[in-house]
């Protein structure tokens, strides 16, 4: 089968508890440390199978084989990419069963990612996220004094949406945010607007 690494953790010497994304599933596996072993982190998209005949409560993970992008040698995609995969680990955590929205979304996004610039193409999969998890304030209401938004807007943590003079933060024109919770679109946003979202959704999905 095949899945999204999205978080490892070191046990004894070289050994890793890995959590994987997988259409339907996301699974804890042990992977033991050997010669043999090709380097797995956070973010690869791996083939993979199961050890069933494990005698502990945790299962073997076995047989991995790395399925590459061409952008995955670009320090600056990986590392970005890697961010948002800590993300949807510290989002997804506890469940074990899931809707393959998740697999999919991430497996549209790292296509994306070899030719689009990787803060506006995470942020577009961050708003189909949002919507397909019905958070996404697409009625444009003030978070705080709960009137409609007309003007700039301020995004703060969560994509939710407040008036310039109801909250702290960078004002946004209106049209550009209604573009990407819309359709998905970051081209209306300049730079520095990208960048101020990109910290927003740094603080957690």
């Amino acid at each position: 089968m095949q899945g999204f690494i999205l978080n490892t953790n070191k046990v004894r010497d070289e050994d890793l508890i890995v959590t994987i994304l997988t259409e339907n599933k996301i699974y804890t596996l042990y992977r033991f440390y050997g010669v043999r072993h090709s380097t797995i982190n956070i973010g690869f998209k791996i083939d993979f199978e199961i050890d069933q005949n494990g005698k502990t409560d945790i299962k073997r993970l076995k047989d991995v084989l790395h399925l590459g992008y061409p952008w995955i040698l670009d320090n600056t995609k990986l590392y970005l990419w890697q961010q948002y995969l800590k993300l949807f680990f510290n989002h997804l955590k506890d469940i074990d069963n899931i809707d393959s929205f998740y697999f999919n979304s991430l497996n549209n996004l790292a296509h994306k990612l070899e030719k689009q610039n990787p803060k506006r193409a995470i942020l577009e999969n961050y708003i189909a996220l949002c919507e397909f998890e019905g958070r996404l304030h697409k009625d444009f209401i003030c978070l705080l004094c709960e009137k409609t938004i007309y003007d700039n807007v301020v995004v703060i943590r969560g994509f939710n949406l407040v008036h310039i003079f109801c909250g702290y933060g960078k004002a946004i024109k209106l049209f550009a945010i209604r573009k990407l919770f819309f359709e998905k679109n970051s081209i209306a946003l300049d730079d520095d607007e990208c960048e101020y979202l990109w910290q927003i959704l740094l603080q957690g999905l």
